[in-house]
């Protein structure tokens, strides 16, 4: 299963790795239509650099050009790739605001590891009531900034 979040809305979409055809061939075809279809994205934006968006042309678009930005472009790619690996996927906007529990496994720590963090200001955070949120925004940063050379526990 992978899930598309959105806001506090979340879909799950079922793993089909167990269909008929998978059992009969030892053959994923969506898997194997996604590392393809990874490697022929990846293979374009090589071949065409910059910055502009990207020209999709077939069937679906008629005989009309389809064109997306080049970041997204670059973001189907690599959901592509992980599903492809047979790894899940899961697409969260800046703005999804966290419980402290999830922002602690998000950066793995402990809860009381991330409420310090959080009061001592390395992790931007917001009240509500009692309770603190985390936008995953935050957290990024804080994962960019500070991620590979954690602040050391005070003691």
């Amino acid at each position: 299963m992978f899930a598309i979040r959105a806001g506090a809305r979340s879909c799950e979409v079922p793993d089909m790795t167990g269909t008929a055809e998978t059992l009969a061939t030892g053959i994923n075809r969506d898997t194997e239509l996604a590392r393809l279809a990874a490697r022929r994205i990846s293979e374009y934006l090589t071949a065409h650099p910059g910055t502009g968006p990207v020209a999709v042309q077939g069937e679906l678009a008629g005989g009309d050009v389809l064109a997306v930005p080049r970041e997204a472009a670059v973001l189907l790619a690599k959901i592509l790739g992980h599903l492809a690996n047979g790894e899940g996927v899961e697409v969260v906007p800046d703005t999804v605001e966290f419980t402290v529990q999830e922002a602690a496994d998000f950066l793995g720590v402990s809860r009381p590891r991330l409420i310090e963090l959080l009061d001592d200001g390395h992790i931007g955070y917001r009240r509500v009531g009692t309770h603190r949120r985390i936008r995953f925004q935050d957290l990024r940063e804080y994962k960019a900034r500070d991620g590979r050379h954690p602040v050391p526990v005070a003691g």
